[in-house]
């Protein structure tokens, strides 16, 4: 991008900005594009969302996601919603040419993350679901019809021009951007950052369907390692399937996308017109690559925008919903003035490296699914089979920790070395007011939160209280389930029903399942200092412990004076 130089500063020519009419402009309203700014939109912040489209998308791209991404989805307020557009996965198998097993992993309905292992989605369905919550929100606009021709950066914002179909040019001003605009972002070409290609493409038949009557499949997603033709067959929702076949050496990508190839190639499987609707057949091309650099100034990227993968692990939608939860906070942060611009720093630093390993398993699964030797393919099986005889079904991994960015050292440890927890993603707990009258609304989705057992001694000085409570943060005392709920008092001598337990800001929670107490125990500490994407800041015991790790937090977000913020009404 010309107009941006390495250190945001503008380049010759650019104009200075003077009062931005939006905090966050958004470039792209798909899934990704639609959380991030119902997410900045929640926080109270000015959104304007430019799509190139003049309609909604009417046809499925991704067609699940996983535990953790759904946990991540309800918090933008939709979690109540999400059952009614998805059915959970029962499993995913790889399959010989004759039928042989080579590898057999089960999914649960009640998986760590609060949400059943795989969710499978028509991405229609969802997208109307976030733009229905958008339409909710006072602070959001969305503009159709607009597509973006120039980004110029400037010193207190961006200028974003975009045209609609007639050639007509309109100008907006924003302190943030961020483009959410797909594997062909305008956004990252104009920023002209560095994009590492790993050069691992393969061409394949899309076959989306309709099914006219209801059908089991079992397990759900099934990847046919079949040399004569690797198949992927995968749920995409209620009443949808999906079919890929993979182009073979010497096949003409104009014979196989063809609508009659499509029928040819389903009918093996019951899948006829007389037993289901096309709903699309398409060839594609999936890519392993990834942006160097997600920010240039107050320009960033998230989504298919800064990262392509193959869809093997299922994890591209995944990846671009991590990267906009864990945009929205530190933006939020910034444009309350409670942390400096630098903290991007880190965004750019924890995403890529973990979308970085993401993309080399989605590669490593690509190159033993898509052989076409017989020969190899016969060697692949034995190798796999032999490795896994006499194993049952697995589990799915669970989600990846971040290894580096915002996290927790302790004092002496290296800035490389992770010291678990800090980095894993915070397991689902069941919470409930002290009563235990009812449930207690997931304090994460609302902020920073630092847990703590109830019986352990807390003794943060008041300045560190006043900074957690300027965060936003929640202090939270775990109680072991008692005996009985009746006559349980709060530590201010209240029934049940109250929620303050000792000085101001610090609540209250019943661990109903003993979850976080628990996790606690494994790792010997008192304490857990978790961000508001569910990853552990840190960890720590005893109350000296306890202030230092919000010390280094406050450390870590150090911030300049706060500057003048608007917020919507």
């Amino acid at each position: 991008m010309s107009d941006v130089s390495p250190n945001g500063a503008p380049a010759s020519g650019s104009s200075p900005q003077t009062g931005p009419e939006t905090d966050v402009l958004v470039v792209g309203y798909g899934p990704v594009g639609s959380v991030l700014s119902v997410l900045l939109a929640q926080r109270g912040w000015r959104v304007t969302v430019l799509e190139r489209r003049r309609r909604p998308y009417t046809l499925p791209r991704a067609t699940s996601f996983d535990g953790e991404t759904a946990r991540l989805l309800a918090g933008t307020g939709v979690g109540g919603e999400l059952g009614r557009i998805t059915e959970p996965g029962t499993g995913y198998q790889w399959r010989t040419a004759d039928g042989e097993t080579l590898l057999d992993i089960e999914f649960t309905t009640e998986g760590p993350y609060g949400w059943p292992d795989a969710n499978t989605m028509h991405q229609p369905a969802l997208e109307e679901l976030l733009a229905a919550r958008a339409a909710e929100l006072p602070g959001i606009r969305v503009l159709r019809d607009r597509r973006v021709v120039d980004v110029a950066d400037g010193p207190a914002g961006v200028t974003v021009t975009a045209e609609d179909e007639e050639g007509t040019a309109e100008t907006f001003a924003a302190r943030w951007v961020v483009g959410c605009d797909g594997a062909n972002s305008f956004v990252r070409d104009r920023m002209g950052v560095p994009v590492t290609d790993l050069g691992f493409s393969y061409e394949w038949l899309l076959c989306d369907v309709e099914l006219r009557e209801p059908r089991d499949f079992v397990p759900t997603n099934v990847q046919l390692c079949d040399p004569a033709r690797p198949t992927t067959l995968v749920g995409s929702g209620p009443g949808h399937r999906r079919w890929e076949f993979m182009r073979l050496p010497g096949e003409r990508a104009a014979d196989l996308n063809r609508e009659e190839t499509a029928w040819r190639l389903l009918a093996p499987f019951g899948v006829t017109p007389d037993t289901a609707r096309l709903l699309r057949s398409t060839t594609y091309i999936f890519q392993a690559r990834w942006a160097d650099d997600w920010r240039a100034g107050h320009v960033l990227l998230a989504g298919d925008a800064a990262h392509l993968m193959p869809p093997f692990a299922g994890q591209g939608m995944c990846s671009g919903v991590r990267d906009v939860v864990g945009l929205a906070w530190r933006l939020d942060l910034i444009l309350r003035g409670a942390a400096p611009e630098s903290l991007l720093d880190t965004y750019t630093e924890e995403r890529r490296a973990q979308v970085r390993e993401s993309i080399l398993a989605s590669v490593q699964l690509g190159r033993l699914i898509c052989v076409t030797d017989p020969a190899a393919a016969k060697e692949r099986d034995a190798t796999v089979l032999a490795n896994r005889r006499g194993r049952g079904p697995g589990r799915p991994d669970p989600a990846r920790p971040i290894t580096r960015g915002l996290l927790h050292r302790p004092a002496g440890a290296d800035e490389e070395t992770r010291v678990p927890p800090a980095g894993e993603v915070l397991p689902h707990a069941r919470l409930l007011r002290p009563s235990g009258a009812e449930s207690l609304e997931d304090p994460v989705a609302r902020g920073f939160v630092l847990f703590t057992k109830a019986e352990a001694e807390l003794d943060l000085p008041p300045d560190r209280l006043s900074f957690l409570r300027d965060l936003g943060a929640t202090v939270l005392r775990l109680r072991p389930v008692p005996a009985s709920y009746e006559g349980t008092e709060n530590a201010d001598g209240t029934e049940g029903a109250g929620r303050t337990d000792g000085p101001e800001g610090v609540e209250s929670a019943v661990d109903a399942d003993g979850v976080l107490r628990g996790y606690l125990d494994r790792y010997g500490v008192t304490a857990l200092l978790v961000r508001p994407d569910y990853h552990v800041f840190g960890a720590a015991a005893g109350p000296a412990g306890v202030t230092a790790l919000v010390d280094d937090l406050r450390t870590r977000l150090t911030a300049p004076a706060p500057a003048a913020a608007v917020r919507a009404g």
